[in-house]
Protein backbone atom coordinates (compact mmCIF):
# COMPACT_ATOMS: atom_id res chain seq x y z
CA UNK A 1 0.00 0.00 0.00
CA UNK A 2 3.38 2.50 0.84
CA UNK A 3 4.05 1.71 -3.10
CA UNK A 4 0.93 2.64 -4.20
CA UNK A 5 0.70 5.45 -2.27
CA UNK A 6 4.18 6.64 -3.50
CA UNK A 7 3.36 5.80 -7.14
CA UNK A 8 0.20 8.41 -7.09
CA UNK A 9 2.10 10.72 -5.85
CA UNK A 10 4.81 10.61 -8.61
CA UNK A 11 2.19 10.65 -11.05
CA UNK A 12 0.74 13.78 -9.76
CA UNK A 13 4.57 15.64 -9.93
CA UNK A 14 4.89 14.17 -13.09
CA UNK A 15 1.88 15.39 -14.89
CA UNK A 16 2.60 19.13 -13.16
CA UNK A 17 5.95 18.85 -14.75
CA UNK A 18 3.95 18.16 -18.18
CA UNK A 19 2.16 20.75 -17.75
CA UNK A 20 4.82 23.21 -16.99
CA UNK A 21 6.72 21.85 -19.93
CA UNK A 22 3.75 22.14 -22.50
CA UNK A 23 2.60 25.51 -21.29
CA UNK A 24 5.05 27.69 -19.50
CA UNK A 25 7.47 30.20 -21.26
CA UNK A 26 10.84 29.12 -21.27
CA UNK A 27 12.31 31.95 -20.17
CA UNK A 28 10.23 32.83 -17.80
CA UNK A 29 8.23 35.58 -19.45
CA UNK A 30 4.52 36.97 -18.42
CA UNK A 31 2.10 34.36 -18.24
CA UNK A 32 -0.90 36.56 -17.72
CA UNK A 33 -3.69 36.25 -20.44
CA UNK A 34 -2.47 33.06 -21.96
CA UNK A 35 -5.44 31.01 -21.35
CA UNK A 36 -9.53 30.73 -21.56
CA UNK A 37 -12.39 29.89 -18.98
CA UNK A 38 -11.44 32.31 -16.10
CA UNK A 39 -14.31 31.13 -14.00
CA UNK A 40 -12.64 27.87 -13.22
CA UNK A 41 -10.55 30.38 -11.19
CA UNK A 42 -13.26 31.49 -8.62
CA UNK A 43 -14.04 30.02 -5.35
CA UNK A 44 -17.55 29.70 -5.29
CA UNK A 45 -18.38 28.40 -1.91
CA UNK A 46 -17.97 30.52 1.45
CA UNK A 47 -15.95 27.66 3.21
CA UNK A 48 -12.87 27.80 0.97
CA UNK A 49 -13.16 31.48 0.92
CA UNK A 50 -13.36 32.36 4.41
CA UNK A 51 -9.38 30.63 4.52
CA UNK A 52 -8.16 32.71 2.26
CA UNK A 53 -8.49 29.34 -0.05
CA UNK A 54 -5.88 27.36 1.73
CA UNK A 55 -8.49 24.56 1.87
CA UNK A 56 -7.47 21.77 -0.45
CA UNK A 57 -6.17 19.93 2.63
CA UNK A 58 -9.04 20.38 4.51
CA UNK A 59 -11.52 20.08 1.97
CA UNK A 60 -14.48 17.53 2.55
CA UNK A 61 -18.14 17.06 1.84
CA UNK A 62 -19.87 18.70 -1.49
CA UNK A 63 -17.74 21.84 -2.03
CA UNK A 64 -14.36 19.57 -2.00
CA UNK A 65 -15.13 18.81 -5.84
CA UNK A 66 -14.53 22.66 -6.68
CA UNK A 67 -10.57 22.30 -4.87
CA UNK A 68 -9.89 18.66 -4.14
CA UNK A 69 -12.04 15.42 -5.30
CA UNK A 70 -10.99 13.55 -2.78
CA UNK A 71 -12.12 15.27 0.01
CA UNK A 72 -15.80 14.19 -0.94
CA UNK A 73 -14.94 11.16 0.98
CA UNK A 74 -15.56 13.02 4.40
CA UNK A 75 -19.16 13.13 4.66
CA UNK A 76 -19.42 13.18 8.53
CA UNK A 77 -21.41 9.97 8.46
CA UNK A 78 -23.67 10.72 5.84
CA UNK A 79 -25.27 8.45 3.01
CA UNK A 80 -26.13 11.55 0.52
CA UNK A 81 -24.43 15.04 1.09
CA UNK A 82 -26.38 18.21 -1.36
CA UNK A 83 -24.92 21.37 -1.10
CA UNK A 84 -25.90 25.21 -3.24
CA UNK A 85 -23.61 28.33 -2.83
CA UNK A 86 -24.44 31.96 -4.07
CA UNK A 87 -21.45 34.33 -4.93
CA UNK A 88 -22.62 37.76 -5.83
CA UNK A 89 -19.40 38.82 -7.91
CA UNK A 90 -18.05 42.13 -8.88
CA UNK A 91 -20.40 44.47 -10.72
CA UNK A 92 -23.50 42.50 -11.94
CA UNK A 93 -21.45 39.05 -12.21
CA UNK A 94 -23.18 36.06 -10.02
CA UNK A 95 -21.81 32.55 -9.58
CA UNK A 96 -24.04 29.83 -8.77
CA UNK A 97 -23.25 26.26 -8.10
CA UNK A 98 -24.48 23.57 -6.71
CA UNK A 99 -23.46 19.60 -5.77
CA UNK A 100 -24.14 16.24 -4.64
CA UNK A 101 -22.61 12.99 -3.27
CA UNK A 102 -23.43 9.74 -3.12
CA UNK A 103 -21.85 7.16 -0.71
CA UNK A 104 -21.41 4.43 -2.72
CA UNK A 105 -19.95 2.03 -0.34
CA UNK A 106 -17.66 2.51 2.56
CA UNK A 107 -14.58 3.38 0.33
CA UNK A 108 -16.20 4.58 -3.07
CA UNK A 109 -17.96 7.97 -3.59
CA UNK A 110 -19.77 9.42 -6.29
CA UNK A 111 -20.72 13.31 -7.04
CA UNK A 112 -21.80 15.40 -9.18
CA UNK A 113 -21.23 19.39 -9.67
CA UNK A 114 -22.23 22.35 -11.64
CA UNK A 115 -21.13 25.77 -11.32
CA UNK A 116 -22.96 28.24 -13.74
CA UNK A 117 -21.30 32.32 -14.27
CA UNK A 118 -23.53 34.77 -15.98
CA UNK A 119 -22.23 38.56 -16.23
CA UNK A 120 -25.56 40.06 -16.72
CA UNK A 121 -26.77 42.67 -19.67
CA UNK A 122 -23.53 44.45 -20.84
CA UNK A 123 -23.95 47.28 -23.25
CA UNK A 124 -21.87 46.53 -26.71
CA UNK A 125 -19.97 49.53 -27.77
CA UNK A 126 -17.71 50.52 -30.71
CA UNK A 127 -15.39 52.73 -31.42
CA UNK A 128 -17.97 55.08 -32.75
CA UNK A 129 -20.10 54.50 -30.29
CA UNK A 130 -17.69 54.34 -26.80
CA UNK A 131 -21.00 54.65 -24.70
CA UNK A 132 -22.74 51.66 -26.10
CA UNK A 133 -25.19 51.17 -29.38
CA UNK A 134 -28.19 50.26 -27.91
CA UNK A 135 -27.31 46.59 -28.16
CA UNK A 136 -26.53 44.13 -25.03
CA UNK A 137 -25.12 40.71 -24.98
CA UNK A 138 -24.15 38.53 -22.08
CA UNK A 139 -21.16 36.20 -21.21
CA UNK A 140 -22.27 32.99 -19.86
CA UNK A 141 -19.67 30.67 -18.06
CA UNK A 142 -20.59 26.64 -17.06
CA UNK A 143 -19.08 23.63 -16.15
CA UNK A 144 -20.64 20.34 -15.34
CA UNK A 145 -18.26 17.63 -13.69
CA UNK A 146 -18.67 13.85 -12.02
CA UNK A 147 -16.26 12.95 -9.49
CA UNK A 148 -15.48 9.75 -8.31
CA UNK A 149 -13.11 9.59 -4.86
CA UNK A 150 -11.68 6.25 -2.79
CA UNK A 151 -10.50 6.03 0.64
CA UNK A 152 -7.21 3.26 0.41
CA UNK A 153 -6.15 3.51 4.13
CA UNK A 154 -7.35 5.28 7.15
CA UNK A 155 -4.45 8.04 6.54
CA UNK A 156 -4.71 7.94 2.62
CA UNK A 157 -7.52 8.93 -0.25
CA UNK A 158 -7.76 10.06 -3.80
CA UNK A 159 -10.49 11.37 -5.81
CA UNK A 160 -10.82 12.07 -10.20
CA UNK A 161 -12.74 14.83 -11.56
CA UNK A 162 -14.02 15.29 -15.08
CA UNK A 163 -15.33 18.31 -16.09
CA UNK A 164 -17.76 19.69 -19.37
CA UNK A 165 -16.51 23.20 -19.74
CA UNK A 166 -18.42 25.97 -21.93
CA UNK A 167 -17.69 29.85 -22.03
CA UNK A 168 -20.19 32.20 -23.98
CA UNK A 169 -19.95 35.58 -25.12
CA UNK A 170 -22.05 37.01 -27.63
CA UNK A 171 -22.59 34.61 -30.26
CA UNK A 172 -19.02 32.80 -30.44
CA UNK A 173 -18.68 30.09 -28.03
CA UNK A 174 -15.89 27.76 -26.87
CA UNK A 175 -16.10 24.30 -25.38
CA UNK A 176 -13.73 21.58 -24.02
CA UNK A 177 -13.41 18.62 -21.37
CA UNK A 178 -10.74 18.83 -18.36
CA UNK A 179 -10.02 17.01 -15.35
CA UNK A 180 -8.83 17.48 -11.54
CA UNK A 181 -6.88 14.87 -9.32
CA UNK A 182 -6.02 15.27 -5.79
CA UNK A 183 -5.28 13.52 -2.90
CA UNK A 184 -5.20 13.96 0.80
CA UNK A 185 -2.98 12.32 3.66
CA UNK A 186 -3.12 12.16 7.61
CA UNK A 187 0.99 12.02 8.44
CA UNK A 188 -0.12 10.88 11.83
CA UNK A 189 2.15 12.98 14.10
CA UNK A 190 1.29 15.92 15.68
CA UNK A 191 -2.30 16.09 13.77
CA UNK A 192 -0.55 16.75 10.58
CA UNK A 193 -1.76 16.24 6.98
CA UNK A 194 -0.64 17.35 3.60
CA UNK A 195 -2.56 17.32 0.20
CA UNK A 196 -1.52 17.34 -3.62
CA UNK A 197 -3.98 18.44 -6.33
CA UNK A 198 -3.74 19.31 -9.90
CA UNK A 199 -6.81 21.17 -11.42
CA UNK A 200 -8.10 22.26 -14.94
CA UNK A 201 -5.59 19.52 -16.81
CA UNK A 202 -7.46 18.94 -20.21
CA UNK A 203 -7.25 20.24 -23.77
CA UNK A 204 -7.26 23.53 -25.55
CA UNK A 205 -10.25 24.52 -27.33
CA UNK A 206 -10.91 26.48 -30.62
CA UNK A 207 -14.15 29.43 -30.43
CA UNK A 208 -16.52 28.53 -32.74
CA UNK A 209 -19.25 31.41 -34.46
CA UNK A 210 -18.90 34.81 -35.53
CA UNK A 211 -19.07 37.98 -34.36
CA UNK A 212 -19.52 41.57 -36.31
CA UNK A 213 -16.72 43.81 -36.03
CA UNK A 214 -17.01 47.95 -36.75
CA UNK A 215 -14.07 49.80 -36.40
CA UNK A 216 -12.10 53.28 -37.94
CA UNK A 217 -10.88 50.78 -40.52
CA UNK A 218 -14.10 49.11 -41.85
CA UNK A 219 -16.35 46.50 -41.03
CA UNK A 220 -15.99 42.97 -40.91
CA UNK A 221 -16.93 39.51 -39.46
CA UNK A 222 -14.59 37.70 -37.44
CA UNK A 223 -14.80 33.90 -37.54
CA UNK A 224 -11.48 32.42 -37.16
CA UNK A 225 -9.99 32.12 -33.77
CA UNK A 226 -6.74 31.10 -31.37
CA UNK A 227 -7.28 27.85 -29.48
CA UNK A 228 -7.31 28.95 -25.76
CA UNK A 229 -5.83 26.68 -23.05
CA UNK A 230 -7.50 26.21 -20.09
CA UNK A 231 -6.31 27.52 -16.67
CA UNK A 232 -4.06 24.48 -15.32
CA UNK A 233 -2.85 25.17 -11.96
CA UNK A 234 -0.95 22.32 -9.76
CA UNK A 235 -1.42 23.01 -5.74
CA UNK A 236 0.37 22.14 -2.78
CA UNK A 237 -1.20 22.18 0.77
CA UNK A 238 -0.32 21.58 4.41
CA UNK A 239 -2.77 21.66 7.85
CA UNK A 240 -2.16 21.60 11.25
CA UNK A 241 -4.09 21.56 14.05
CA UNK A 242 -2.80 22.77 17.04
CA UNK A 243 -5.77 22.80 19.51
CA UNK A 244 -7.66 19.25 19.37
CA UNK A 245 -9.33 18.53 22.29
CA UNK A 246 -13.20 18.44 23.56
CA UNK A 247 -15.24 21.03 22.28
CA UNK A 248 -12.34 23.05 20.35
CA UNK A 249 -10.97 22.75 17.17
CA UNK A 250 -7.81 24.99 15.79
CA UNK A 251 -6.54 24.50 12.39
CA UNK A 252 -3.91 26.44 11.03
CA UNK A 253 -3.29 25.40 6.80
CA UNK A 254 -0.84 26.75 3.92
CA UNK A 255 -1.63 26.06 0.12
CA UNK A 256 0.73 26.92 -2.72
CA UNK A 257 -0.56 27.44 -5.95
CA UNK A 258 1.39 26.86 -9.36
CA UNK A 259 -0.38 28.20 -12.38
CA UNK A 260 -0.14 28.22 -16.10
CA UNK A 261 -1.10 31.63 -16.97
CA UNK A 262 0.08 33.66 -13.77
CA UNK A 263 2.88 34.29 -11.12
CA UNK A 264 2.81 31.64 -7.81
CA UNK A 265 0.47 32.05 -5.08
CA UNK A 266 0.49 31.62 -1.68
CA UNK A 267 -2.39 31.13 0.41
CA UNK A 268 -3.14 30.96 4.38
CA UNK A 269 -5.66 30.01 6.69
CA UNK A 270 -7.11 29.79 10.22
CA UNK A 271 -10.17 27.98 11.21
CA UNK A 272 -11.81 27.72 14.66
CA UNK A 273 -14.85 25.52 15.14
CA UNK A 274 -16.72 25.15 18.72
CA UNK A 275 -18.65 22.10 19.33
CA UNK A 276 -19.23 20.93 16.29
CA UNK A 277 -21.64 23.75 15.56
CA UNK A 278 -20.29 27.51 15.06
CA UNK A 279 -16.95 28.18 12.81
CA UNK A 280 -14.98 31.08 12.65
CA UNK A 281 -12.54 31.45 9.41
CA UNK A 282 -10.09 33.64 8.24
CA UNK A 283 -7.55 33.95 5.69
CA UNK A 284 -5.01 36.02 3.35
CA UNK A 285 -3.55 35.17 -0.38
CA UNK A 286 -0.19 36.43 -0.91
CA UNK A 287 0.97 36.86 -4.55
CA UNK A 288 -2.50 38.99 -6.10
CA UNK A 289 -2.38 41.20 -8.76
CA UNK A 290 -4.89 43.26 -6.55
CA UNK A 291 -4.22 43.85 -3.35
CA UNK A 292 -6.93 41.68 -0.75
CA UNK A 293 -7.66 42.17 2.41
CA UNK A 294 -8.07 39.29 4.27
CA UNK A 295 -10.51 36.88 4.29
CA UNK A 296 -13.71 36.45 7.07
CA UNK A 297 -16.46 33.41 7.46
CA UNK A 298 -18.62 32.18 9.43
CA UNK A 299 -20.35 29.11 9.84
CA UNK A 300 -23.48 27.39 11.64
CA UNK A 301 -23.62 23.66 11.44
CA UNK A 302 -26.50 21.28 13.21
CA UNK A 303 -26.81 17.71 13.36
CA UNK A 304 -30.97 16.76 13.11
CA UNK A 305 -32.55 13.39 13.48
CA UNK A 306 -32.99 13.95 9.58
CA UNK A 307 -29.26 14.97 8.78
CA UNK A 308 -26.71 17.38 9.10
CA UNK A 309 -27.71 21.16 8.11
CA UNK A 310 -25.07 23.69 7.46
CA UNK A 311 -24.78 26.96 6.25
CA UNK A 312 -21.75 29.31 5.63
CA UNK A 313 -20.57 32.90 5.14
CA UNK A 314 -17.61 34.26 3.57
CA UNK A 315 -16.88 38.40 3.11
CA UNK A 316 -13.71 39.19 0.58
CA UNK A 317 -12.40 42.09 -0.33
CA UNK A 318 -10.29 43.85 -3.21
CA UNK A 319 -8.67 47.33 -2.76
CA UNK A 320 -10.30 48.32 -5.72
CA UNK A 321 -12.60 46.09 -7.02
CA UNK A 322 -14.53 45.83 -3.84
CA UNK A 323 -16.04 42.92 -1.82
CA UNK A 324 -17.89 39.83 -2.30
CA UNK A 325 -20.47 37.82 -0.32
CA UNK A 326 -20.54 34.20 -0.72
CA UNK A 327 -23.29 32.04 1.25
CA UNK A 328 -23.33 28.58 1.14
CA UNK A 329 -25.92 26.01 2.23
CA UNK A 330 -25.40 22.04 2.56
CA UNK A 331 -27.21 19.12 3.76
CA UNK A 332 -26.27 15.45 4.89
CA UNK A 333 -28.62 12.32 4.51
CA UNK A 334 -27.52 9.92 7.76
CA UNK A 335 -26.82 6.52 6.94
CA UNK A 336 -28.72 4.25 8.83
CA UNK A 337 -27.58 2.82 12.15
CA UNK A 338 -24.06 4.55 11.77
CA UNK A 339 -22.67 7.43 14.02
CA UNK A 340 -21.32 10.29 12.88
CA UNK A 341 -17.85 10.78 12.23
CA UNK A 342 -15.68 13.63 13.20
CA UNK A 343 -14.82 15.99 10.38
CA UNK A 344 -11.13 16.45 10.21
Amino acid sequence: MKLIHFYLLVFVLLLASAVEAQILPAFGGSRTGTTGFQFLKIAPDAQSAGMGEAWITSAHGVNAMFHNPAGITKLDGQKVAIGISHLKYFSTINLESAGAVYKLSDTRFLGASLVYLNSGEMLRTTEFAPFGTGETFRAVNMSFGLTYAQVMTDNFNFGLSGKFISESIADVQTTTVVFDFGFQYEVGLANTRFAVGLRNFGFNATPSGSIEVISLDGNYTADEFESIAPPAVFQLGFAWDPVSRDKHLLTISGQLNHPTDNNETLNFGLRYIWNDILIARTGYQLGQDEFSYPSLGLGLHFKRNFGNVGLDYAFTAKERLGANHRISLSLGLPEKSKEPIEER
